[in-house]
């Protein structure tokens, strides 16, 4: 089993009990309730990949305060190594503020600039961390200042000299980046530079703009990928390698809360990679076995499934003995 490095922002999803209504109708005969949990997109996949037993390591910057230390606690419970996670006073630890509709759908309020995440440093990245055999993953939340985006990239950098297998979901959130700014120059430079890429369908039409589909996804592969994913929420998952294009049907349950679903089947795919030692230098020939890849794949896929039946992020991740029982 080789190392996950997941980094990015940790934040707290402050959950709304004001599931199914009108969020922009206020009813003065209903107090609504917020409720913290532990989230981020990258600590929700280090804690996916602990939860399964995975070697898994946070890298990131939470405040020096409740909501900081309520982080580290939830990572570690989870087996998440926090070696990694710096604590400042300089600001204060990201809120998200989280709404649902009645399907489960969520929508964010972000409290997070500035917050503690943003203050991470290239130089905090120490090249020991990048020892041996691992997996380096992030997502696009951390592009969206220079600070941070320069701090990213030193990661990048260090894993990919180290021959780390990166992996890049993109995960956008338009409401993180500055009013004005475009999100789509950053955004590709870090897809040519991951072995793996997982889109949902929105943000691989963002990617598109002038050009269509197939010709996005070829110059994706034309880059570096080896894998490239394509979620679509309930409906099929596509997968695309350099010489094999497939897809997945997902497991048909009743969704409770979507807020964890890609981070959940992101971290099961990673820990699958992990412990199969799946590295840079071997991903492309997964690819060449596509039974090999379409077992690895529905696992994570029942990741995903498991998690939108359950509220919360870290709430909602599946151990191994819940995924093995529900593929069985």
């Amino acid at each position: 089993m080789i190392k996950v490095i997941s980094f990015g922002e940790a934040l707290v999803d402050m959950l709304s009990s004001r599931v199914g209504e009108d969020q922009s109708e206020h009813s003065g005969s209903v107090n609504e309730r917020f409720t913290k949990f532990p989230g981020g997109a990258p600590a929700n996949v280090a804690a996916a990949i602990g939860k399964l037993g995975g070697y898994s390591y946070f890298a990131g910057k939470v405040g020096a305060d409740m909501f900081g230390d309520f982080l580290i606690e939830s990572l570690e419970a989870l087996d998440v190594r926090t070696d990694y996670v710096k604590q400042t006073s300089e600001a204060k630890t990201a809120l998200a503020f989280v709404s649902l509709d009645s399907t489960g759908e969520r929508s964010f309020e972000f409290y997070r600039g500035p917050s503690a995440d943003l203050l991470f440093t290239p130089n905090e990245f120490q090249p020991e961390w990048f020892n041996g055999q691992g997996i380096f993953h992030f997502c696009s939340n951390t592009l969206t200042e220079p600070g941070i985006l320069e701090a990213t990239q030193a990661g990048l950098e260090k894993a990919r000299a180290a021959g780390w297998l990166v992996s890049f979901d993109m995960n956008l959130r338009n409401n993180l980046w500055p009013k004005g700014t475009d999100a789509f120059a950053p955004v590709w430079a870090c897809v040519e530079q991951a072995d793996l890429v997982k889109l949902s369908t929105e943000e691989l039409t963002f990617l598109c703009r002038d050009k269509n589909e197939t010709e996005v996804l070829q110059r994706i592969l034309n880059s570096r990928a080896s894998l490239v994913l394509v979620t679509d929420g309930e409906k099929p998952l596509r997968y695309f390698t350099p010489c094999h294009y497939g897809s997945i049907e997902p497991r048909n349950v009743q969704m409770v809360d979507s807020t964890a679903a890609g981070d959940a089947f992101i971290g099961g795919l990673l820990y699958q990679l992990s412990d199969r030692d799946i590295t840079a230098a071997n991903l492309k020939a997964l690819g060449e076995d596509p039974e090999k890849l379409d077992d690895i794949l529905t696992f994570a896929s029942a990741c995903g499934a498991h998690a939108v039946t359950h509220a919360g992020a870290f709430t909602s991740l599946p151990n191994l003995e819940e995924v093995s029982a529900y593929l069985s």
